[in-house]
């Protein structure tokens, strides 16, 4: 199973975004039949950490990890920490480019509940990536398909964007299904924060 851990924005907030990403450029070529992928809006997450592919039966250990961060976290904080999407960037170049949104409020604290996830799979010898938290929502995969030029205009475009704020409450344990198209999320687990 390919696995990962993650935030997921209130709907609210990913239909502010959602309109604010139709005015873009790679909204603009993809409805023209440019081959980039836009993110659904329904599958717009936070990764806080990837695991990738994890044999089935390891499942209960995953899950016993992320409930004992979740519990950890929950009892360092009194609420769910309070962000927005704000702001925006891009990964790569070529055919690996991604534009994305950033976030923006109680940032730290997503950071601390990332740390003590890694922490617990680590101690129990489960699988993540292991590479630098950078808190950002994918909105778009142009790759190699568009114009740098129009590319760097969507990430300047986004530099004064500020959606809603909203709670952090809930952190997911979700599977993806590469193997349909468009990929599909399972929500396997959740833990409240």
């Amino acid at each position: 199973m390919r696995l990962f851990v993650a935030v997921y924005p209130r709907p609210e907030s990913v239909d502010h975004l959602s309109a604010r990403v139709t005015r873009l450029r790679v909204a603009s070529a993809a409805a023209a039949g440019v081959n980039v992928r836009l993110a659904e809006p329904a599958h717009l997450h936070v990764t806080l950490a990837f695991l990738g592919d994890v044999e089935a039966a390891r499942l209960v250990e995953v899950e016993s990890a992320l409930g004992l961060a979740a519990e950890s976290f929950r009892d360092d904080r009194n609420a769910a920490p309070r962000l927005s999407l704000g702001g925006g960037g891009r990964f790569g170049q070529g055919r690996s480019t991604a534009l994305w949104v950033g976030l923006r409020g109680e940032v730290e604290a997503l950071h601390a509940l990332a740390r003590l996830i890694r922490s617990r799979l680590r101690h129990a010898g489960l699988p993540y990536d292991e590479k630098s938290f950078r808190p950002h929502l994918t909105i778009a995969r142009p790759n190699d398909r568009m114009d740098l030029a129009d590319i760097e205009a969507d990430r300047a475009d986004l530099d004064d964007y500020q959606g809603p704020e909203w709670p952090a409450a809930e952190l997911l344990l979700m599977r993806s299904h590469l193997d349909s198209r468009p990929s599909r999320y399972e929500r396997l687990a959740a833990w409240p924060l």
